[in-house]
């Protein structure tokens, strides 16, 4: 019986993915397998290799947006803020992206106590 279990995050730009996950620190595998309880496997476009042999694995679903693949229950992990620290850099990233492309600059950026990012942009007309 396979323990895995997926959940929908609202994430759609693979390379963004990958950028996020790795500037968070987080060692990526391409295109392997899982680990999860008792041997158990499942292949996942990235895979965050973990210590305690349970990985945590990235899918695209159906839908278009990424699915996190995981044995959450063995896997000893906060679900809760480890999705919630990805999502929160994802969304800064394609903020980033998304005003570069419309011609701005980053002025200047700072955290706020509440975890918030505050961005001041900047363009030339």
């Amino acid at each position: 019986m396979s323990h895995f279990t997926r959940i929908k995050i609202q994430i759609k730009d693979s390379n963004l993915l990958l950028q996020t996950l790795n500037e968070l620190g987080y060692t990526v595998e391409q295109n392997v397998s899982v680990r999860g309880y008792g041997g158990h496997t499942t292949t996942a476009e990235y895979v965050i290799r973990r210590e305690n042999g349970y990985d945590v694995g990235f899918q695209k679903g159906s839908d278009g947006n990424y699915e996190m693949v995981a044995d959450f229950s063995s896997a000893r992990l906060n679900t809760k803020e480890f999705a919630g620290a990805i999502q929160q850099k994802y969304a800064h990233n394609v903020l980033l992206q998304s005003v570069s492309e419309q011609g701005y600059t980053v002025e200047a950026e700072e955290v706020m106590e509440d975890g918030t990012v505050r961005v001041v942009l900047g363009r030339w007309i």
